[in-house]
């Protein structure tokens, strides 16, 4: 007698086989796999998703924006804080993570399975106890579970189809944004019913396209047709259908009659609909419509582009970039070298205004003493002058009410060495 295996145990064993992510429901699993059903019919994963042009927008935006700034490894000394370039770690997180990638395509990476998956996931390339390098792990190609020891298990497929298993201390995680502090929520799980609504639109507007901005078109008859005249009828009417066949004549016969079933384009809104789902999109990823190129409206984040960027900056890169650095203090750093180093991205580049702007924002730094000549010509990427450039110096306009009229000793001293040579104008320094 034969038995058949229930439809449960079968997707137990197929979730189980691809690796079902740690913490997950069977549902919820195979929501990733799958697409999820968003109530509009049309399954919403990370590949549907990314056919969405806001979506593709607000994720490469966040993604490359943060990629390339640079990350760099800082010393806390004695005499400040300076570029610790000499720490290993410095070269993986700022140059070369690995042999087969840089560090912009890296983080770039990282970014945007912590944006679209919830967390970014990597690999410690380790010799000995020293960490020498990370390596990315795509997420669609990572499973995670339980191995027979009840531990967490990951086991990652390469490109080559071959599977191997990742000791859990090898992996580095970060997440995105979480509800439970250790595993980061998916922005498809949550924003499914959004974006399958965006989807559904451009799928709606692409059939309709293809219809020649129509609806359905019905021809009625008045009489039941044989069969060899469905097929005369269907053949002539598909000569004169669609966007490409637009503009042909066509002949009514034994009286016809045509009509239309559904509503047009502008009943349905469509082009609202889609500008809607545009701003949906960028309210979940919490980018301005306009950085997407969605222009219809003005952004109340001010009207300069040095505003508008700090704004981007502290609302929406701010949050990521203090991920990034806390994880891999805590992570890739030894407890003695969390005393004495730390990460940071330097987001300078992201508030650079025209030259006006620039020069008048060094004026003040370098007025006030708190920048050197050298440091802003740094800044400009421009060779140091040392000497008196390589000093900080203020303006002594602004001086206290009571050292008005007051002389300087070393005003005292000139003024006492022109008297004895007899000199009456000021000498030169």
């Amino acid at each position: 007698m034969k038995t058949h295996a229930k439809p449960g145990r079968i997707r137990a064993a197929l979730l189980e086989w691809l690796g079902k992510p740690f913490g997950l429901t069977d549902t919820e699993a195979w929501g990733a796999i799958a697409g999820r059903d968003a109530g509009s019919g049309v399954p919403v994963n990370a590949q549907t998703m990314l056919t969405l042009s806001a979506v593709w927008a607000c994720a490469r935006l966040i993604s490359e924006t943060i990629a390339t700034l640079p990350l760099s490894m800082y010393e806390r000394g004695a005499s400040g804080k300076r570029i610790a370039s000499q720490h290993p770690l410095h070269f993986i997180i700022h140059d070369q993570p690995n042999t087969e990638t840089t560090a912009a395509v890296f983080w770039e990476a990282v970014v945007a399975a912590m944006l679209l998956r919830g967390n970014g996931r990597a690999e410690k390339l380790m010799v000995a106890n020293r960490l020498v390098g990370l390596m990315f792990l795509d997420p669609r190609r990572l499973g995670i579970g339980r191995g027979i020891n009840g531990k967490r298990e990951y086991r990652y497929t390469e490109a080559d189809g071959s599977q191997r298993i990742i000791p859990p201390e090898r992996i580095w995680t970060i997440p995105g944004f979480t509800l439970d502090g250790v595993e980061g929520v998916s922005v498809i799980a949550y924003g499914a019913r959004v974006f399958g609504s965006a989807l559904a639109a451009d799928e709606a507007a692409s059939k309709t396209f293809s219809k020649g901005l129509m609806p359905t078109t019905y021809w009625k008859f008045p009489k039941i047709l044989q069969q060899n005249q469905r097929e005369e009828a269907r053949e002539a009417i598909a000569q004169i259908a669609g966007a490409t066949n637009a503009g042909k004549p066509a002949i009514l016969e034994a009286d016809m009659d045509v009509g239309t079933v559904g509503i047009n384009p502008n009943d349905a809104q469509m082009l609202e609909s889609r500008g809607f789902s545009v701003e949906e999109v960028c309210r979940w990823f919490r980018v301005p419509p306009f950085m997407v190129g969605h222009a219809e409206k003005s952004t109340s984040w001010g009207t300069g582009i040095e505003q508008q960027m700090i704004g981007f900056l502290t609302f929406t890169l701010g949050p990521w970039l203090r991920r990034i650095e806390q994880a891999i203090s805590k992570d890739l750093l030894t407890p003695a070298d969390r005393i004495r180093y730390y990460p940071k991205f330097a987001v300078e580049g992201l508030l650079r205004a025209d030259s006006t702007g620039r020069a008048a924002f060094y004026s003040a730094m370098v007025n006030n003493g708190i920048l050197t000549r050298d440091e802003v010509r740094e800044l400009e990427d421009r060779e140091p002058m040392g000497g008196n450039a390589a000093v900080l110096t203020v303006q002594t306009a602004m001086a206290p009410l009571d050292s008005l009229g007051k002389v300087s000793a070393d005003q005292q001293a000139r003024a006492a060495l022109r008297a004895f040579l007899g000199v009456e104008t000021p000498l030169e320094d």
